[in-house]
């Protein structure tokens, strides 16, 4: 890892302490991230606003069954909200918070990857 690494200025910083409860949530919530699969499906809503479980299906090059598996704990943990076209099951991301943090894990991941020293 670099030794030179981009910490966010104290204006972005959580404006108070967080308590025991936030800190159980937030591990929560990047548990639920930690998977790439469902990394990959809140990334693809994020960039295409919504999408059915096709689409993300195509998208994330993962099988069907398991998309829908992903999903169905996304919604559940409230992080992804659902409306009916038809038959259709249209999944949209929950707030913009969500689409912050997918970015950044993102942002940071590209980081790192081309932060590494070269093997020449």
């Amino acid at each position: 890892m670099s030794a030179r690494m981009h910490l966010s200025s104290a204006h972005d910083a959580h404006p108070r302490t967080p308590g025991e409860e936030q800190f159980a949530l937030a591990a929560e919530l990047l548990a639920l991230l930690g998977d790439r699969t469902r990394l990959a499906l809140l990334h693809h809503l994020a960039q295409d606003g919504e999408a059915d479980v096709t689409t993300l299906t195509e998208r994330c090059g993962a099988a069907r069954p398991a998309v829908s598996q992903h999903l169905a704990r996304l919604r559940l943990a409230g992080l992804v909200a659902t409306r009916k076209e038809g038959r259709r099951v249209v999944y949209t991301l929950r707030d913009g918070h969500l689409r912050r943090v997918v970015d950044e894990a993102l942002s940071l991941a590209d980081h790192r990857l081309t932060d590494r020293p070269s093997h020449d």
